[in-house]
């Protein structure tokens, strides 16, 4: 409930932000192609957000589809070729560039599909008119709908309190990653996706089924001690677009977080980066893999040693770990595969995540570690000394290197 209220908080703002530049028409015809984007649901979750009622909102469904016929049939008005040229046409780079500009400051969820961005449309019509294109700031936000973003508010999108650098932060991870992998060098993005009771629960969302046929569940989510849960750690390489999932039965710990990056390299990343050098993660500032987790920097030492390459780590600003980008490119995908399937079993799962795809070409590969984690590991100052940890200028608690000694 919390993701629809929040979806459903930023479609208002936005709404007032635009109906005051929109016709009455393009105010329908937005609302409408809100509803439609975000699919099962939709039209409810605009009516509140906007006032505007169903008829209006299904008035407005049926024009795009109006349109989309005359475009598609042999009645146009002009001839073929005929009219303005489209901006993509006069432009062939401009949804590659527009998509640079927003890409360090996207957000995504696990649960959802849905992007937002924190650039508003005024400054990213700046920056690309710098860039030399002449556009207009209402075509800057139908490039940034079709592409499947929408704007949000940084007071809405935080977790926590605003970080000041919170968006230098941003820049040198983009940066960064850029640069390494113009080397050739593998980035990952690295993450825990939330724990799951294994058995016949309910799963959240709805799959079609003939009447009377959808899978009976039990009335109870009490654990089954015997089946227990599991952790999903994921791997996901930015610049092939594949990533792998380690289902821990164990605890969450910064050696499962690390033990799964080593199974990715062996079983993925080592054939993929053949002359790899360096590895870089981008994790979250806390969990199993956080910033001040000692266990998991004396783990990646011993990872560094074992392959002989430095591993590279920025961790993302405290409150930001949805601009992760395993998590609006991956396990949002997952959670759309599995919605609505119980999770009976652990083939189940693996099965699952192992056959979500997207239009985009991700792949992920799912392997089950069977190892026992001890919570609770303390690193002493001794033990972590010996760490060969170097950290950057710019925050250093955020962003370092582990050297292999």
């Amino acid at each position: 409930m919390e993701n629809l209220f929040e979806l459903e908080s930023t479609l208002r703002e936005e709404y007032e932000v635009l109906r005051v530049h929109l016709s009455e028409q393009e105010r329908r015809k937005w609302a409408a192609q809100q509803a439609k984007r975000i699919g099962y649901g939709g039209k409810g979750i605009v009516r509140r957000a906007t006032g505007l009622d169903y008829k209006t909102i299904n008035r407005g469904l049926r024009e795009i589809k109006e349109v989309s016929q005359e475009a598609a049939g042999s009645g146009r008005v002009r001839k073929s070729g005929g009219g303005r040229k489209k901006l993509t046409e006069s432009y062939p780079n401009l949804k590659e560039d527009l998509e640079a500009l927003v890409e360090e400051t996207t957000r995504g969820d696990a649960e959802t599909v849905l992007k937002w961005t924190s650039k508003s449309t005024a400054n990213l019509l700046s920056a690309l008119k710098e860039k030399g294109y002449e556009i207009s700031q209402k075509s800057v936000y139908n490039l940034l709908v079709e592409i499947g973003y929408s704007l949000q508010a940084n007071r809405k999108v935080l977790e926590g309190g605003e970080h000041p650098d919170r968006d230098a932060q941003f820049s040198y991870i983009n940066e960064k990653t850029k640069a390494l992998q113009k080397e050739g060098q593998p980035v990952i993005s690295v993450d825990t996706k939330k724990k799951e009771k294994i058995c016949n629960f309910k799963n959240i969302g709805k799959e079609y089924h003939k009447p009377g046929q959808a899978p009976a569940v039990n009335v109870y989510d009490f654990l089954d001690k015997e089946k227990g849960k599991v952790s999903p750690y994921g791997v996901y390489d930015l610049d092939k677009n594949k990533g792998w999932v380690s289902v821990g039965i164990s605890h969450d710990t910064g050696a499962f977080a690390v033990n799964s990056i080593r199974s990715w390299w062996y079983q993925m990343g080592k054939e993929t980066y053949p002359d790899a050098k360096k590895l870089y993660i981008n994790a979250d500032g806390g969990g199993s893999n956080g910033s001040r987790n000692r266990l998991w920097k004396r783990e990646l030492q011993k990872l560094a040693n074992e392959l002989g390459i430095e591993i590279h780590v920025s961790h993302f600003p405290p409150g930001t770990s949805k601009w992760n980008k395993i998590e609006h490119r991956m396990f949002c995908f997952i959670s759309q595969n599995w919605r609505g399937r119980p999770l009976i079993d652990r083939a189940t799962v693996l099965s699952l995540i192992a056959a979500t795809k997207t239009k985009t070409g991700l792949t992920i590969r799912a392997e089950l570690d069977e190892n026992e984690y001890q919570s609770g590991i303390h690193v002493s100052d001794e033990e972590f000394e010996k760490i060969a940890l170097y950290k950057d200028t710019f925050h250093g608690e955020w962003n370092y290197l582990i050297k292999p000694h």
